[in-house]
């Protein structure tokens, strides 16, 4: 139990729940936003079409109390999940743009420190390696 608690007390443990947490509540609002405004806005421009909508009927096929009922195959409900993904993605990149550069604007730009010796070092053994 202590090693739980030293590892789940740990910075980055908790710096990625939080992450989490507010992941899945801006997750909700941008999914809000695709589908009570976005998806209107596109559907006015495509004459009213509703991706969800868009399936391709494979037949039917029994369920369990026997009865036949509809097989379809539902890729407007993937292409709907794809167009959700991209315009969560965008609003992600620019969240994150924004907040770096608040970052920058705040604490200046950062200072890039000259390299460690040995990683010339390196460098210069893999040059000369190169050369033959």
């Amino acid at each position: 139990m202590i090693e739980f608690k030293g590892i789940a007390m740990k910075g980055n443990v908790m710096d990625m729940a939080v992450g989490v947490i507010i992941g899945g509540a801006f997750g909700k609002i941008v999914t809000s936003l695709v589908e009570n405004v976005i998806m209107a806005i596109v559907g006015k421009f495509s004459g009213g079409a509703n991706f969800s909508s868009f399936v391709y009927k494979l037949g039917e096929v029994p369920n369990e109390a026997g009865e036949m009922v509809a097989n379809n195959l539902a890729y407007g409900s993937f292409i709907q999940s794809i167009i959700d993904f991209t315009i969560i993605a965008v609003c992600i990149f620019m969240m994150i743009r924004m907040v770096n550069k608040a970052r920058v604007a705040i604490e200046g730009e950062p200072e890039f420190k000259e390299d460690p010796e040995d990683l010339k070092l390196l460098r210069e053994i893999r040059d000369s390696l190169k050369k033959g």
